[in-house]
Formats: structure tokens, C-alpha cells, sequence
């Protein structure tokens, strides 16, 4: 299976273990991660009304509108919370168990989260679902991490970029598979909505009948193991030749590298303008709103005059938007560049999100206001899956030296969370305060977003890390002492040598979205 016609991918081929593992390991985790974004849009009332009844059967009384708001919003967002921890704890996890094996071990926390959400209705324990939605971010925070480490550790350098679309795709398939399963037909219903919880069980389950069957990161048995004969197979298998010496050379390089701590990493002044840039793009990744109107696209539609019995179906518009928009920037993201698809994302959707402002405020005044609104609402996903999807995590795995990735990694993955956290507990109080204007609170952060990357941010694409950070060096010579770059002394020349040596192993984005 040719990925393209150019030569430098027309050489690599899919083998069918690699297609295999890719398949089975999002099917397990980054749909799950896509799933469980817009899993709870769909029963929003019904599990308000299940609150409700809960509360009035201990307390005598039904919960005010308030309090009842503050408990949806840390319903929706403490999922976040449990992905933070999970980004955190997954580095010494990969480290001890192997990519594999965390991967498949971390199905426990996805079938526990699953049995608490699903039978929190019968427990009559509104609690349960809340320590689920942490639980189940947890899985979501140790898969959205070791899942691209695995990826990335198990293909050809010539399409890892490629293939890091593979997670990027499943959450949007998650996605579309959680509206899909919420329409009121299947189970979106007062009935069935514990179902769509207990639904979550099937993907791990398939993941923990696959896995095993596959081979472990070569990489991981080489450098942890020392398992030279089990990563030459697992490199054969993987990338179907029986001549994988080059492969096991280049791995065999990164074995004396130090790495740096997070510390480390944030006193090297020399990656000073790569960390404010990353830090700034993760932030306005989930700020920008797209979180916003996965976890509340019932309430933001139904704001815009749409009739509630055509809002499920109207929803799933948005995830087929938004897979045709991931597909299309995997295919784009290596012919077109970084720098134009992030920068023009992030100013179509200032333009989006004005026009839906304007659109939501004189709504009574056309009858095709509404049918504006849905466009904008699709077009600003479009924007967003272009480029701000998923270019942030491929510049993390580009801006950075080898040892100084897992220190990056971790601090894009925090801002990463944090944020996603703060969308998700504050959008329904900023939307019932501002009302018609409060999406422009996110064409605010897109805008500054795009001005920053606009006068800050390279192009990356087909450069090595050192001409990345040579072209730092040059924007901001006083800051990152980029004179010196150029100049570089006798006794720290074989050490760049050493880290020159593989760094062709990541102009493709070899860690790209480690932590998201």
C-alpha cells in the first residue's frame, strides 16, 4: 500500500503487522479519548434530571440551577484532570512495562470507568459517574501518551508523520461514534443513556485481544531490555524486510543520551522561544474553543434556533467535518507546510466565530440565521481540523533535542490539560454571562494565537532540529544567544555530531503528539 507518489514515501510500505498495531492501538485509546469528549453532549438532560432525583431522594429538595450548572461543568471537565494525571504518571510507566504493555494494562482503567458510569443510574450514586469521567481520563492521559510512542518507535521514518494522523483521525471517529450512539433511536434516550457509557468496554476489550499478538516497540527492547535479537524481529516484523541493521543502529545511538529534566529544559535559554511557542499553541489548541462545542454543541445549537428533535442529527455533521478535515491535513500537513495551515486555521476561525456571533444575536430577525449558525459552527471545526488539530503536537516533536523531548512532552501535555479543564468548567457560566458574545472570547484567543505564530514561528517542514533552532537563534539573537549558535567550540562539536547522527529519525515528527 503506497502512502503517496513522491519518492521519499513511495519507498515505505504499510506492512500488515504495522497496520494492525496502528489500527488496534487508537481503536483502544484515542477513540476512546474522542468518545469520551462528546459521549456526555448528547444525555446532557437526562443525567441533569438523574442529579435531580439523586439529590432530592437524600437531601428532600432538587439541586438549584447553580449548583446544578457547577456539578455539570466538573462532569465535563474533570475528565481533563484525570488526563493531567495520566499524562504525568505515563513516562516512568513506558519506561518500566514497555509501550505495549502500558497500552494494554491501561484497559483497566477503561473497563472500571466504564462499569462506574454505566451503573451509576442503577446504584442511584451520581458520584459514580464523576469518578468515572476521572477514571476514564486517567486512560485517556496514559494512551494519548504512550500510543504515539509506540506508533512512532514501530514505523518508517519516511511516513511516521503520516501515520501520526492515525490518532488524530480515531478521536475524530470517537467523535462521531458518540453522536452517533446518542441519537434518540439507539441510546440517547431516558432509558438507555448509561448504555453509552458501558459502551466504552468494546474497543479495550478488542485492543486486549489484539496487542498481545504484536510485537513490542523495538526500540524500547533494545535500549530498556537490551534484547538485541527480540527488537532486530520486532523491527522485521514491523516494517516487512529482513535487513533492519540501519534501524538498529540508529537506536543503538540514542543509548548514551542524558536526558534533561523538565527544569533543565525551562533554564536552557537556548530553547527559551521554542518553549513560550509551544506553551502558547497548546493553549490556544483547546482555548480556541473546539472543546467548547464538542462538549456543548446541544446547548450551543439549540441557543441558535434549531429544533431539538433534528439537534442529534444535526451533530453529526460536525464529526464528519471533522474527519474529512483530519484526513485532509494528514495529506496536506507534508506538501503544504506548518506555518500556513496553523496560522490559517487559526484566522479562519476568528472569522467564523464572528460571523456565528453576529448570526446567534439576530437570529429572530431571518428565518436563515439558524442555517448560518450551523455553517459557521461546521466551518469553524474545519478550520480547526486543517491545522490547529493537529499540528501543535508535531511541533513539540520537532522544536526539541532527543533529551530534551520527555521534558517538552510533559509541559505541552500540561498546558494541554489545564486548559482543556478550564474550557470545560467555565464555558456554560461564560456563555450565561455573556450570552450571544461569548464565543468571542474565543475569536480573541485565535486571533492573538495566530499574530504570535504569525511573527514568531518558522517553517519547519523538512528541516532537521538544529536548522529549527538555528532559525529561532536568528529571530531572537538577544534572547537565545543565537550568535553563538554559530560558533559552535571543539569540545561540544561530537557531542551535536552524536545528536546529529538520528536526527533524521525525527525531521518526520518520530514523537509527535506524545502527550495531547
Amino acid at each position: 500500500i503506497k502512502l503517496s507518489s513522491r519518492p521519499a514515501l513511495g519507498s515505505a510500505d504499510w506492512s500488515g503487522k504495522l497496520i494492525i498495531a496502528s489500527l488496534a492501538g487508537a481503536f483502544g485509546s484515542s477513540f476512546l479519548y474522542g468518545y469520551n469528549l462528546s459521549v456526555v453532549n448528547a444525555p446532557t438532560v437526562y443525567i441533569k434530571r438523574f442529579y435531580n432525583e439523586s439529590w432530592e431522594r437524600r437531601y428532600g429538595h432538587i439541586i438549584n440551577g447553580g449548583t446544578l450548572t457547577l456539578l455539570w461543568s466538573i462532569t465535563v471537565s474533570i475528565f481533563s484532570i484525570g488526563g493531567l494525571v495520566g499524562a504525568i504518571i505515563t513516562t516512568p510507566i513506558v519506561k518500566f512495562l514497555g509501550r505495549k504493555h502500558t497500552l494494554l494494562i491501561n484497559n483497566v482503567f477503561a473497563v472500571v470507568a466504564a462499569l462506574l458510569m454505566a451503573l451509576c443510574q442503577l446504584a442511584g450514586s451520581f458520584e459514580m459517574l464523576l469518578l468515572g469521567r476521572i477514571v476514564m481520563g486517567i486512560h485517556a492521559g496514559v494512551s494519548l501518551s504512550a500510543l504515539p510512542i509506540y506508533l512512532s518507535e514501530i514505523s518508517p521514518k519516511e511516513i511516521r508523520g503520516s501515520l501520526g494522523q492515525v490518532t488524530a483521525i480515531f478521536i475524530c471517529i470517537g467523535v462521531f461514534t458518540a453522536q452517533l450512539l446518542g441519537l434518540p433511536e439507539i441510546f440517547g434516550n431516558e432509558f438507555r443513556w448509561p448504555c453509552l457509557f458501558g459502551v466504552i468496554v468494546v474497543p479495550s476489550l478488542i485492543q486486549v485481544v489484539i496487542l498481545p499478538f504484536l510485537p513490542e516497540s523495538p526500540h524500547y527492547l533494545l535500549l530498556e531490555k537490551k534484547d538485541t535479537s527480540g527488537a532486530e524481529k520486532a523491527f522485521q516484523a514491523f516494517l516487512g524486510k529482513d535487513d533492519v541493521s540501519r534501524e538498529l543502529e540508529e537506536s543503538k545511538a540514542q543509548e548514551n543520551i542524558k536526558l534533561v529534566s523538565v527544569l533543565q529544559l525551562l533554564r536552557n535559554r537556548s530553547v527559551c522561544w521554542q518553549i513560550i511557542t509551544v506553551i502558547i499553541t497548546m493553549a490556544c489548541y483547546q482555548l480556541c474553543g473546539l472543546n467548547a462545542i464538542w462538549y456543548y454543541t446541544n446547548s450551543i445549537f439549540s441557543e441558535a434556533g434549531i429544533s431539538h428533535k433534528l439537534i442529534p442529527y444535526v451533530t453529526l455533521s460536525t464529526s464528519t467535518v471533522e474527519i474529512l478535515s483530519a484526513v485532509s491535513s494528514g495529506l496536506a500537513v507534508e506538501r503544504l507546510g506548518r506555518r500556513p495551515l496553523l496560522i490559517g486555521g487559526f484566522g479562519l476561525m476568528v472569522l467564523f466565530f464572528a460571523i456565528l456571533t453576529v448570526s446567534l444575536t439576530l437570529q429572530n430577525h431571518a428565518y436563515w440565521l439558524p442555517y448560518l449558525s450551523i455553517f459557521c459552527i461546521l466551518a469553524i471545526i474545519a478550520s480547526f481540523c486543517i491545522g490547529p488539530g493537529g499540528i501543535p503536537f508535531v511541533l513539540t516533536g520537532e522544536f526539541f533535542q532527543p533529551s530534551q523531548k520527555p521534558a517538552a512532552f510533559l509541559i505541552a501535555g500540561t498546558v494541554n490539560w489545564l486548559s482543556n479543564f478550564s474550557v470545560g468548567l467555565l464555558f456554560p457560566f461564560i456563555q450565561a454571562g455573556l450570552q450571544t458574545f461569548c464565543f468571542l472570547v474565543f475569536a480573541v484567543v485565535c486571533l492573538a494565537g495566530a499574530t504570535y505564530l504569525f511573527f514568531v514561528l518558522p517553517e519547519t517542514k523538512n528541516k532537521t532540529i538544529n536548522e529549527i533552532s538555528q532559525a529561532f537563534a536568528k529571530r531572537n539573537k538577544v534572547t537565545l544567544e543565537g550568535q553563538k549558535m554559530s560558533q559552535i567550540s571543539s569540545e561540544t562539536k561530537s557531542s551535536e555530531e552524536q545528536e546529529h547522527n538520528f536526527s533524521s529519525t525525527l525531521e518526520n515528527g518520530e514523537t509527535k503528539n506524545r502527550i495531547i
